[in-house]
């Protein structure tokens, strides 16, 4: 055990983690260059199409007498549960700031976060190669935040190979070596899972303590569910069978199970109840390992299948994407317009969009999405009891209500100083109350604010970045429930209301977030033979309306001269069969419509 070190590397979004650990794999030999390719760790088509991590990624190293056990994270805020989770399997992290950007807001989100582990911190400045790196000025603002002396602070390209073998001497030296004993009872802690088809649920997992090997047999502590090991492994990074997995490594352990309810992220697996589980007294002689925070999800939106008989194809698509995405959360409900259908819990839209791909990629599932929104609470009169609200349709008649609280967060947004105005400026348009100002140096600043996550998570990442011409960062942390005086807006398509497209909106919002709902609606539905108004309503008052023109066949072509009359009989023939279409067709709303709405 004293020749294994367990690390992680935590950064903000696209400070080049995965480029880093892709020269790391090719100094250590771990995979050959010939079958070297960029983002090797980034497994998914989806990473590698947008440029970002979403999936923890775990890869085992040898370099001299050393294993070396490294873990890939995500650097977008909504993957942050992703990053706790490996920290909780590492002694040590490698924070890693490039150099052309310096800190930013994730970047001391990760860190508080290390640092609450208790883990060993490796400050390394990242892509010093590039002609605009301030490898300097980055090295204050380091010191600035960590506390730590410059000489501290390893220099680094994660592109050209530079100062690789400097990181990996001092993850040898300053990473202190798993605490742990072989000899005790098997405790391993699940920090991820993935189900094979063939092997069942694979369950990602750091060795606290005692061994493992094929054919064990093994409890799961939360749920009580036993099971025979089919095979044990490592991440090289293919899984790689091996004889067993013992105190302090990291790997993984076929499960056999297949129905994936029964491994969860943040059990602990030991012996069985029949080998040193338990006492003579029948007492549990193992205890369970802390395990995780439970994750809350910050947004909530419902998935329909298009088709009725989808529905148990879509259940099982879910249940393994929550399998191997622990903050993804769902349950069954029905709505009396889309059918049977789920309730679905993100942390973000960013999250909210991952699953939707993956659905439709891994899957073949295009799901009716209805309008994400956050959880909202409302007292009603005469009731001392909050109702806990998901969705607009749920929001009960205005008239019985007393108030509506929805969630608060604190935002973090650091900036170049010469975009502070902007940013400010930016901040009014949004309902934030501003907190403090701090300067990381003389160029930079963090500012803070409280503001209603609604506002937070739907566009005003990609307005920040606009204000700031790509400089800025932000991140958030829900803090709490405030009262708002918010309204429900239904939106009414050919005069029937979709309750789909309903949304709870602050009143003083509620027009030009109508007009703009009932806008992207008109350029998102397709024209019919009939006219389909587009209508926005608060209550029984109309506050925006657009109009969809209909097709328009021309009946009078065939006609050559003769008397007007038989044109207008003709043209009276196709405004009655226009107007019975309107009372009997159906317009149908594409899925695309529905997410088209919330985005600028």
């Amino acid at each position: 055990m004293n020749n294994i070190r367990n690390f992680c590397i935590i950064a903000h979004i696209d400070h080049g983690k995965s480029t880093l650990s892709d020269r790391l794999l090719e100094f250590t030999g771990t995979v050959e260059k010939r079958k070297m390719k960029e983002q090797l760790l980034d497994q998914m088509d989806l990473e590698r199409e947008r440029g970002i991590t979403i999936k923890l990624q775990p890869v085992r190293m040898n370099y001299k007498e050393y294993v070396l056990n490294l873990i890939d994270t995500p650097g977008h805020v909504d993957f942050g549960y992703e990053v706790s989770r490996s920290l909780a399997a590492v002694e040590g992290a490698i924070l890693l700031v490039d150099a052309t950007k310096g800190v930013q807001a994730q970047t001391l989100s990760n860190l508080y976060l290390a640092i609450e582990q208790g883990l060993e911190i490796i400050p390394v400045i990242n892509k010093i190669d590039l002609p605009n790196a301030e490898v300097e000025k980055t090295k204050k603002e380091i010191v600035h935040i960590l506390g730590c002396g410059e000489s501290e602070i390893l220099s680094a390209s994660g592109k050209t190979g530079i100062g690789v073998e400097e990181i990996i001497r001092r993850v040898i030296e300053k990473i202190p070596y798993p605490k742990g004993s072989i000899e005790k009872p098997l405790r391993a802690l699940i920090f991820d899972s993935k189900y094979d088809i063939y092997k069942g649920v694979l369950a990602y997992v750091r060795i606290v303590d005692g061994q493992v090997k094929r054919d064990d047999k093994i409890l799961m502590m939360a749920t009580e569910r036993e099971t025979s090991v089919v095979e044990v492994g490592t991440f090289r990074p293919a899984f790689k069978s091996e004889e067993n997995l013992k105190a302090g490594d990291i790997g993984y352990v076929a499960t056999g199970f297949k129905s994936v309810e029964y491994c969860r992220v943040g059990d602990t697996i030991t012996w069985s109840l029949g080998r040193g589980a338990r006492s003579a007294n029948g007492d549990r002689e193992v205890e369970a390992l802390p395990g995780y925070k439970e994750v809350r999800p910050m947004v909530y939106a419902s998935f329909y299948p298009v088709e009725g008989d989808e529905y148990t194809l879509m259940r099982d698509a879910l249940e393994k994407l929550r399998l191997n995405d622990a903050a993804f959360v769902f349950e069954p409900e029905s709505n009396p317009a889309l059918g049977k259908g789920f309730r679905c819990g993100f942390l973000g839209m960013l999250h909210l969009e991952i699953i939707q791909a993956r659905l439709e990629r891994e899957f073949e599932i295009s799901p009716t999405i209805t309008t994400p929104s956050v959880v909202y609470r409302v007292k009603i009169k005469d009731q001392e009891a909050e109702k806990i609200i998901y969705s607009a349709s749920d929001m009960p008649d205005a008239s019985m209500i007393e108030s509506i609280s929805e969630p608060h967060a604190k935002l973090d947004i650091i900036t170049p100083s010469g975009y502070l105005g902007a940013v400010m400026d930016l901040m009014t348009s949004i309902r934030s109350e501003y907190k403090n100002t701090e300067y990381i140096d003389q160029e930079r600043v963090l500012l803070s604010y409280e503001a209603p996550l609604t506002d937070i998570i739907v566009n005003f990442h990609d307005e920040l970045k606009s204000a700031s011409s790509g400089f800025a960062s932000m991140n958030y942390e829900v803090i709490g429930y405030h009262q708002s005086d918010l309204v429900k807006m239904d939106i009414l398509v050919a005069e029937e209301k979709v309750e789909a497209l309903s949304r709870i909106v602050p009143r003083t919002k509620a027009l030009s977030q109508g007009k703009s709902a009932v806008s992207k609606l008109k350029d998102s539905i397709p024209r019919q033979n009939f006219v389909i108004a587009i209508q926005a309503a608060i209550g029984g008052k109309i506050i925006a309306r657009e109009t969809i023109r209909p097709f328009r066949k021309d009946v009078i072509s065939k006609l050559y001269g003769g008397d007007v009359t038989r044109k207008r009989k003709l043209l009276e023939k196709q405004k009655k069969g226009k107007k019975k279409m309107k009372n009997i067709g159906k317009v149908s709303i594409p899925s695309e419509a529905f997410l088209s709405v919330l985005k600028k």
